[in-house]
């Protein structure tokens, strides 16, 4: 599995994600970079978590935006997206809700079906088994922290930090608006995929 590296990562990466003065920022990039480089060259598949509170709106959008972005460009053998909540509110006996019908109609609309999925907890060992854990917003990245117990690796994001506008993905479950929260998520995952890729389109 090979990406297709039309820009220099090493050239673009700094350019876009050095904007931050903040010392952890500037950590995670390096890191970030490296990572990128051991994925080019090491010939393996990168895993994304999606992170959000209940694994049933936003987190599970993302897992089939973010798969569908991938198979369009011709990437999806290189990535391996999942998605989980911080809590266990949408998981009863063990066994998780399906994704809200009004984020599974909205990715309908767009031609992405996400039938079969269903609601899991982020569990501690995941930052272990996966490459990037991305949440949709600050709470989740305070309540993702809280399970993971520290990122020593600096594998912990925000989606929409991959964007030059930042902020967090609008929460559809207060405001009913799917629509809104599909453009962000479709514009953090396309930021993001194009940043993993070195391709911008």
């Amino acid at each position: 599995m090979n990406f297709r590296y039309k820009i220099n990562i090493t050239t673009v990466l700094p350019v876009v994600m050095f904007i931050s003065a903040s010392k952890r920022m500037k950590t995670q990039c390096v890191v970030f970079c490296m990572r990128l480089l051991y994925n080019k060259y090491g010939d393996i598949m990168t895993k994304i978590m999606f992170i959000c509170h209940g694994n049933i709106c936003r987190s599970p959008m993302a897992e089939f935006i973010f798969r569908d972005l991938a198979n369009k460009m011709g990437v999806g053998d290189n990535f391996y997206a999942s998605s989980s909540a911080t809590s266990t509110e949408e998981i009863w006996n063990g066994v998780g809700n399906p994704v809200y019908p009004p984020a599974k109609a909205e990715l309908k609309k767009h031609g992405i079906l996400c039938d079969g999925k269903r609601a899991v907890q982020l569990k501690k060992s995941d930052y272990d088994n996966y490459d990037l854990l991305v949440c949709m917003d600050s709470q989740n990245v305070r309540n993702a922290l809280r399970i993971l117990g520290s990122d020593t690796e600096n594998k912990v994001y925000k989606l929409m930090n991959f964007t030059a506008r930042g902020g967090d993905v609008a929460d559809p479950w207060y405001s009913g608006n799917f629509e809104a929260a599909y453009n962000d998520i479709f514009e953090g995952c396309t930021a993001l995929i194009q940043k993993l890729t070195g391709e911008n389109r």
